[in-house]
């Protein structure tokens, strides 16, 4: 409610509670975001605890590497998956606002169908049809440029 006063104080009334709300998404999601890396993070880095926690505990210390190549793809691969990667992302910014905020909530923070339709205020039906939606724009839009489904 604080940055709704601080930064649209010479805004009409009228426009207040969809400012609130949209305000609001923007923070429940950066909070769910938030909260999921940490516990990723946390998660991932509490199994190479060290013996004496010291802080200066590198986990990357204790990897043993028998075989380079055991390691994934090669650079090449890598490459192309990062380019892969940024044309979904162009392609996701291209979405209707509806869509990408859908598709986004369900997909990318991993958020159930009834919690997407309650920050979105919106049906879970509605839900549902922005993501159907969004999902057969982004596979046409991969296939025009030559990506593999």
């Amino acid at each position: 409610m604080l940055k709704l006063a601080e930064k649209y104080c010479d805004r009409p009334v009228g426009e207040f509670p969809m400012l609130f709300q949209r305000i609001l998404q923007n923070v429940i999601r950066d909070a769910f975001r938030r909260r999921k890396v940490r516990s990723t993070w946390t998660t991932l880095l509490s199994a190479f605890s060290g013996a004496d926690d010291d802080d200066d505990y590198d986990p990357l210390d204790t990897m043993v590497i028998d075989d380079p190549s055991s390691l994934g793809r090669s650079p090449e691969q890598n490459v192309g998956q990062a380019e892969v990667m940024a044309l979904i992302e162009r392609e996701i910014a291209r979405l209707p606002g509806r869509q990408r905020e859908a598709f986004l909530m369900r997909y990318w923070e991993e958020m159930d169908i009834s919690e997407t339709a309650a920050v979105m205020g919106c049906s879970e039906g509605s839900v549902k049809t922005h993501c159907s939606r969004a999902t057969h724009s982004l596979a046409a839009a991969l296939k025009l440029r030559g990506v593999k489904l």
